[in-house]
């Protein structure tokens, strides 16, 4: 009875010292890879439990050399190796910020050549996809970036300033989430399995806050970092996101620069210790959120002092954090998954504009207010004071900021709440 041969072949014999049945076609047991030997014991049954055949096999020769023709799968810098991992991340958060400087980096954000330069890295095995490393970054590092971000939160300051430019907000966030459900409904992403629904809400409170609010839901929702970067590539062509290009000054000081970063680990310690108590999973983010806010409304003067130090060091931690997403990622899932997520995000921001424009209309509200609304909701706080800037609007500078710090408040739980309660049931 003839033997069916497996799929793989046997690798190559350098030196024979005893003769193997043709029709035998998968590795005998006992192999020792570490000195590339194949051990072959007397009278040693075989057994295929596969149900392919079972056969006794017997062998005079106790050894023969086999020459190995496994490839190494290693990366270059190995997930151990904490030195070399730290210095390739920090040095590609330093590369997307300056890239910025440039034409190119300009147009698609720091955010995205960090990601793109991690991705590269990692699918030619410079980086490792798993590192403690990155363990470190998403538990620690990324936590810390919210309180830093927020500390000109003060929602007094806000209401009082904004005016009607809050109620134009206000309405975009509404559009935002109404763009949501028919994109949603339209392109379902089901191909993206679970990860569908979540990145719809990242999505979302990226388009009524920034940035920070897709990484905090996703991280949340617990999104695989490909479909996180395949996100912000989408994102990046339906407008060209500048939310993590906050505004630093070259020198700061050391004391409040300290001061910021001791207070931040307080307000992720506190923010952990009662997600651990009431056992909410991903709740981490969300409450630094909410205590951050509450702390800079309360200590107007404390946290204006110490928000300059907050932008630059967030800044930093931003661009680490998204060198790791993309080394973590797979090249050809953000490939494949890119379009669709694109897909969803056009249809998502074009429904937000009619909606805002509309609404806007029935409540008269003038139409420089509404546009500048909706570029707060979309391109976040930074892009709202440039459009202000550019378009001559000097009186509305501050007040765009404060309407896209005020999304970066809510949009994370707008867009978590909306995601459990309707996304993920459609």
């Amino acid at each position: 009875m003839s033997l069916t041969p497996l799929k793989f072949m046997l690798p190559t014999f350098t030196t024979t010292t005893t003769r193997i049945p043709p029709s035998l076609s998968v590795l005998p047991p006992h192999i020792c890879t570490s000195t590339n030997r194949v051990l072959l014991s007397h009278c040693k049954k075989v057994n295929f439990s596969a149900g392919l055949y079972s056969k006794k096999l017997f062998y005079r020769q106790p050894i023969i050399s086999v020459k190995s023709q496994l490839k190494c799968s290693s990366p270059l810098i190995s997930s151990d190796d904490h030195w070399g991992l730290w210095s390739v991340l920090l040095a590609t958060g330093a590369f997307g910020i300056w890239s910025e400087k440039t034409k190119f980096g300009s147009v698609i954000s720091a955010a995205l050549v960090s990601i793109l330069v991690g991705l590269a890295a990692s699918n030619l095995r410079i980086l490792p996809y798993e590192a403690p490393a990155y363990s470190i970054v998403m538990e620690y590092l990324l936590p810390l970036t919210i309180p830093l971000l927020l500390f000109r939160a003060n929602m007094r300051q806000l209401i009082q300033s904004t005016g009607k430019l809050l109620l134009a907000f206000l309405i975009g966030s509404v559009a935002t989430v109404i763009g949501t459900f028919v994109a949603f409904s339209i392109v379902p992403m089901r191909s993206l399995g679970a990860d569908g629904w979540k990145i719809a809400a990242a999505l979302m409170g990226s388009y009524i806050g920034g940035a920070v609010n897709y990484i905090a839901v996703s991280e949340a929702l617990g999104v695989s970092p490909s479909i996180v970067a395949a996100g912000v590539a989408a994102d990046n062509l339906i407008y060209l996101e500048e939310c993590s290009r906050l505004k630093a000054t070259d020198k700061l000081p050391v004391l409040p620069t300290v001061t910021g970063i001791a207070v931040s680990f307080a307000i992720c310690k506190l923010s952990s210790f009662f997600a651990t108590s009431f056992g909410l999973q991903g709740g981490v983010l969300p409450i630094a959120t909410a205590v951050v806010v509450a702390l800079a409304t309360a200590l107007p003067q404390v946290f204006t002092y110490l928000a300059p130090s907050g932008d630059a060091i967030s800044l930093i931690l931003m661009q680490v954090f998204f060198a790791v997403i993309g080394a973590s990622g797979s090249v050809w899932n953000v490939i494949n998954t890119a379009p669709s997520i694109f897909l969803f995000a056009l249809i998502q921001v074009t429904v937000h504009l009619a909606v805002i424009l509309g609404l806007g209309k029935l409540f008269q509200i003038e139409l420089k207010l509404l546009l500048l609304a909706s570029n707060a909701n979309v391109g976040g706080p930074t892009t709202a004071c440039g459009m202000a800037t550019a378009k001559g609007w000097d009186s509305l500078i501050v007040p765009g900021i404060l309407a896209g710090i005020f999304g970066i408040s809510i949009a994370t739980f707008l867009a978590i709440g909306f995601a459990v309660t309707v996304l993920k049931y459609m």
